[in-house]
């Protein structure tokens, strides 16, 4: 009789361990789904270069000096033209590297022959300070490949982004962290006059 108690005991007490590890495992789960979660809703500020009008205030808004924008060229639209209006100002005596030729106040942009008659534009961030003037005469006089963008290694993703509060032509969104960047591609053109942050898609 007491053993069978005993038994009776025994299996008992093995339900009560097993509904217990039961009712832990997916509670346990949970903080890693969560995380798991969390992690794919991380959003990051970045400039619609469809949107953005090179107006000047990346630089003078951003929280840090020199700011989190630079220049970027999208290579795959650039023209690597001779006279790039993005890096010889206008009226220019001549076509070289001259600091009295070139457009950025800085010098961030670099000029480098490929061959005749091609010159490829590279952008030095450490001295770009996101003026945005060759942005806007690359806009103006070229194909646009040069363009804003928030260099995410600089970014302190600020909860409410300073520069997005006072961008004119509300530029600048939360993006997903796993793409960071919103590059410009050979498929759209980009018109900046008058309610000009229409984009529009070529056949």
């Amino acid at each position: 009789m007491e053993k069978r108690e005993n038994n009776i005991k025994s299996r008992r007490e093995f339900f009560r361990k097993a509904g217990r590890i039961t009712l832990a495992v997916p509670l346990l789960s949970i903080p890693a789904l969560l995380a798991k979660k969390a992690y794919s809703e991380v959003y990051v500020w970045q400039i619609d270069p469809y949107k953005c009008t090179a107006c000047g205030l990346c630089k003078t808004s951003c929280v840090l000096t020199p700011s989190a924008v630079k220049c970027t060229n999208a290579y795959e639209m650039c023209g690597y033209c001779d006279f790039c209006p993005g890096f010889l100002r206008q009226g220019a005596r001549a076509y070289d590297t001259g600091a009295e030729n070139q457009l950025c106040p800085v010098g961030a942009i670099k000029r480098k022959f490929v061959e005749e008659p091609y010159f490829e534009y590279t952008i030095d961030e450490e001295l770009c300070d996101a003026c945005g003037k060759c942005v806007q005469a690359c806009s103006d006089f070229g194909n646009g490949s040069l363009h804003l963008q928030i260099m995410h290694g600089l970014c302190v993703n600020c909860n409410q982004c300073r520069i997005a509060r006072v961008c004119p032509s509300d530029a600048i969104k939360r993006v997903p962290a796993d793409v960071p960047y919103m590059s410009k591609d050979l498929n759209k053109s980009i018109t900046r006059k008058g309610a000009a942050q229409t984009k529009k898609t070529e056949s």
